[in-house]
């Protein structure tokens, strides 16, 4: 399915220090690999195990494939799909934009199903794309007083990321998928900032600390 804001021709975005050409048609195309793991929409899948790609900053997404590729974040089940050969960075850069632009609604707009041009397919289509996080365990008000103390500085008011930045959002993400990070963050498998690979991420904080900002993570988009 086409989605009608990414349609036709090409646009110019930034994910790097130049400008490039990207090919939205092309990362549609891409996207169709993609889909098989992480769903038509960039939606994630399986309650986490395949994380929600879908309105990352294109330059995050670009970053991230970068790092597959060249086995700095370690993923089994990405190389084959990262292979130079298979995904050179003109194809990165479609698919990282085409993903980015997606937008994932949390609620439905009211409908009257009753009137006359109710239209039932495109009402399935709209809950296709619905994307609510479950709640997760623990003092959401806690949660939230140290995320604005400890997080929102890189990733923003509210979870919501900053795209300028290359950050990525934290809200509408699954929580399961972001406490399997935090563990690889603590034991070192995934570094935080290459620029500084010594720095211990989320090391200061408590397991219930960490809880508590997931679940407020987990309902600021509600």
């Amino acid at each position: 399915m086409r989605m009608t804001n990414l349609s036709l021709a090409l646009v110019i975005v930034c994910l790097s220090p130049q400008a490039v050409a990207i090919d939205l048609d092309n990362g549609e195309e891409i996207n169709e690999v993609c889909a098989a793991c992480h769903g038509e929409y960039g939606q994630g899948g399986k309650n986490g195990e395949y994380p929600r790609i879908a309105g990352q900053p294109a330059g995050y997404l670009f970053k991230q494939l970068k790092l597959f590729q060249d086995r700095s974040r370690p993923n089994m089940p990405m190389v084959e799909h990262v292979d130079k050969r298979e995904l050179p960075d003109s194809d990165m850069e479609d698919i990282s934009a085409y993903l980015s632009n997606i937008v994932l609604p949390t609620k439905l707009p009211p409908v009257d199903e009753t009137a006359p041009d109710f239209d039932a397919y495109q009402r399935l289509l709209q809950t296709k794309r619905l994307m609510q996080i479950a709640r997760a365990e623990g003092d959401i008000e806690k949660g939230k007083l140290l995320y604005n103390k400890e997080c929102r500085s890189c990733h923003g008011r509210d979870g919501i990321g900053k795209p300028k930045n290359d950050v990525p959002m934290l809200a509408g993400q699954y929580t399961n998928y972001l406490w399997r990070q935090a563990e690889k963050y603590l034991d070192g498998t995934l570094i935080h900032d290459t620029d500084e690979p010594d720095s211990e991420l989320l090391a200061e904080f408590t397991r219930t600390e960490i809880r508590d900002i997931f679940a407020y993570l987990s309902v600021v988009d509600d």
